[in-house]
């Protein structure tokens, strides 16, 4: 893939599982998390139906199946992190086809709907995640494609995650001069 491409797709860069493991950096996570649907609520205001069903990359989703998806994930997210907590072992999760999701009808519903939901998911979440103590903080989940991931390396896959869907919505509004 072209260096365009490549920057349309991961408009912060890919995903690095080096994870700095501090206070300060999982303060810093939650915080991108509290923060995620006020910005991505800021960077759909305005506009139209039309700049909505715009794709941030060719093959790529529109904004707003994009808003959509960041609903659908973090939903999912936070129910692994509390399977993760209350189950005796570490549990394997139900992966989901995140592109398929993406194409059913609810995904072509107004994005305020996903708002809303992205504001109750996120308060609900942040609350849990600043109660785990460092034990907490260590328990963990199977992928059964990507392997075990520790809730404290889940938390940085998706501060990650917020602030590249939301980057892929900032980024196609500064190309098309919204």
């Amino acid at each position: 893939m072209d260096n365009l491409l490549d920057d349309l797709r991961y408009p912060i860069g890919e995903f690095d599982a080096n994870i700095e493991l501090s206070p300060a950096a999982r303060a810093e996570r939650i915080e991108v998390l509290r923060r995620l649907p006020e910005r991505v609520a800021e960077a759909v205001e305005g506009l139209s139906d039309e700049q909505l069903s715009t794709r941030y990359r060719p093959e790529g989703w529109t904004l707003r199946q994009t808003v959509h998806h960041l609903a659908d994930s973090h939903a999912n997210s936070y129910t692994r992190f509390k399977l993760a907590l209350t189950e005796d072992e570490p549990p394997t999760i139900r992966p989901y086809f995140e592109d398929r999701w993406a194409e059913l009808a609810d995904s072509r519903m107004p994005v305020a709907v996903s708002l809303t939901m992205l504001s109750g998911i996120h308060a609900r979440w942040v609350a849990l995640l600043v109660s785990l103590s460092e034990a907490d903080l260590q328990r963990a989940y199977i992928h059964p494609e990507t392997g075990v991931w520790s809730i404290e390396k889940a938390l940085a896959l998706y501060a990650w995650h917020s602030l590249h869907h939301t980057a892929h919505i900032t980024r196609t509004r500064e190309r098309n001069g919204w």
